[in-house]
């Protein structure tokens, strides 16, 4: 009798955050910190959140609680990208009122200063750019250790899914390049999601957020060490994005897509930190943002179709559940037929919720491409999937304008 031989992938898949969602979950954010065992909270959110009311309603919420923990401070000097200088602001801050605990309430770059402020405390940072000076902080456990700092995060975009990311990108304001820290202890203990913290949102942002989370999920399904439950967020992920970004964008009371693409926007971070490998589109989205300072989003959302295009052996091997989240009929169809179909629905997704095919509104010029690849090659998210300098200059054509997609 032959001997059978069976092989196995080895894989890792985390969710250390508690998640409550639902409408008026913020409510309820004295009450978790009552659980965690924090008395002295620091709420670090923006200027834009605090002129829409939104910083406004989360103190209010603290007032009208009898509990033993107490907001003792607001910060909101906080930078497009979590640059470092203000996370080092944001620190500095955090030691001045004595706080024991953070509440992260904002964006993606609200909720990544968060996680860079809660590294620079534990390690007793005063400067973050020590920990990113090579490009890349990178922690695995079990030589990672607990970082015992209260911790929530609220987003009020349903894009980056920051809020139980272990993940920070932070700008290096020096080096002009957006670093990250891996650690698996830096996301949040818990994560609020509550649509009505979202309704003001504008429809172009909801738009290009909307497009981030889609980007996590696709490159998360593409990538060579996805699994059985990465590939199950991303593609839940896809189908909410299909049935609800529209929505979400053209009516932005409603809540129901509010909130359906919040839980996308987790769902799809989870399933691209649980899949990290080739992320070709971050990369270069990483890279074009730190040198013209595109909201990352944006970036995404641009080069997402082209670069799906360009090099669709990435996407071939799981294509038809790719289209088939987007709500595609794939029945008798080649992986070709299949692949150019989902790319003329990401593409009409795109058109219909109002965002541009290229970057003509940052004038890029043709002179600008040299440069351009030398800041893809070296962007720290092209480590694992390195992208020739002949794709990215016929990428960079595209999207700079000065050669028009025939995608669109």
């Amino acid at each position: 009798m032959g001997c059978i031989v069976m092989s196995t992938n080895l894989f890792n898949f985390t969710l250390r955050t508690s998640i409550y969602s639902g409408e008026n979950a913020a409510e309820r954010i004295p009450d978790y910190y009552k659980g965690l065992n924090a008395k002295r909270v620091v709420l670090i959110s923006d200027k834009g959140l605090e002129k829409a009311g939104v910083v406004r309603k989360i103190v209010d919420i603290f007032k009208a609680h009898a509990t033993d923990t107490e907001l003792v401070g607001v910060f909101l000097d906080t930078e497009q990208d979590a640059g470092s200088e203000s996370i080092n602001r944001a620190t500095k801050y955090a030691k001045e009122v004595n706080a024991d605990g953070l509440l992260a309430l904002g964006g993606g770059s609200v909720l990544d200063t968060v996680k860079g402020v809660k590294f620079a405390l534990h390690n007793e940072l005063e400067d973050i750019k020590e920990a990113i000076d090579s490009g890349r902080a990178y922690f695995t456990w079990p030589e990672a250790k607990d970082i015992p700092i209260p911790h929530i995060a609220v987003p009020t975009t349903a894009g980056t899914g920051s809020e139980v990311s272990p993940i920070a990108v932070v700008y290096n304001e020096q080096r002009k390049i957006k670093s990250s820290i891996i650690h698996p202890f830096i996301s949040a203990d818990i994560a609020v999601l509550d649509p009505t913290l979202t309704t003001g949102l504008p429809p172009f942002i909801t738009a290009f957020t909307g497009f981030d989370a889609l980007t996590h999920a696709i490159e998360a399904l593409a990538s060579p060490k996805a699994n059985p439950f990465s590939d199950a967020y991303a593609l839940q992920t896809i189908r909410l994005i299909e049935e609800n970004l529209e929505e979400a964008v053209k009516k932005g009371a409603n809540l129901k897509a509010r909130e359906n693409m919040l839980q996308a926007s987790t769902m799809g971070i989870t399933a691209f930190f649980s899949s990290l490998s080739a992320v070709p589109v971050h990369n270069l989205a990483h890279a074009y943002g730190a040198m013209y300072r595109i909201p990352h989003g944006l970036a995404n959302a641009v080069f997402l179709p082209i670069f799906m295009k360009e090099v669709p052996e990435l996407y071939r091997e799981k294509i038809g559940q790719l289209a088939q989240a987007l709500n595609l009929d794939i029945a008798g169809k080649t992986k070709n037929a299949i692949h150019a179909d989902v790319l003329e629905k990401i593409s009409a997704l795109q058109k219909e919720v109002g965002l541009p095919n290229d970057f003509s509104a940052y004038n890029i010029s043709k002179d600008d491409l040299d440069v351009t690849i030398k800041a893809v090659q070296t962007d720290p998210a092209g480590r694992s999937y390195p992208l020739s300098a002949e794709i990215i200059r016929k990428i960079g054509e595209q999207v700079s304008g000065t050669i028009t997609s025939p995608i669109n």
